[in-house]
């Protein structure tokens, strides 16, 4: 496995940062984006709004599972941060 990318994926995937949940974190990031587009939100505030339902989001699932769904709070951190990056990153891919 010499390819970086393949190196970076395995990482991710050792580390927690990617499961199942991460397709479903990407499509709710296009999803919400398209919503405040569609409600006439500024780019910044789309891009905004988006990273603090996903920070709530996170804060419920934590205050619901804690991190034991995850093994270790360190897998747990990586896949929170992971989250809001990702569904963050999508509603900035919309807005550009």
């Amino acid at each position: 496995m010499n390819n970086p990318l393949a190196k970076l994926v395995s990482w991710q995937y050792k580390t927690g940062q990617l499961d199942g949940w991460t397709a479903y974190h990407i499509a709710a990031g296009a999803f919400l984006a398209k919503i405040f587009m569609w409600l006439q939100w500024s780019d910044f505030w789309v891009v905004m709004g988006v990273f603090i339902i996903g920070v709530l989001w996170e804060v419920f699932e934590y205050w619901i599972e804690n991190f034991k769904p995850y093994g270790t709070k360190k897998k747990w951190a990586y896949n929170t941060i992971a989250d809001i990056i990702v569904e963050t990153a999508m509603a900035w891919w919309m807005v550009l």
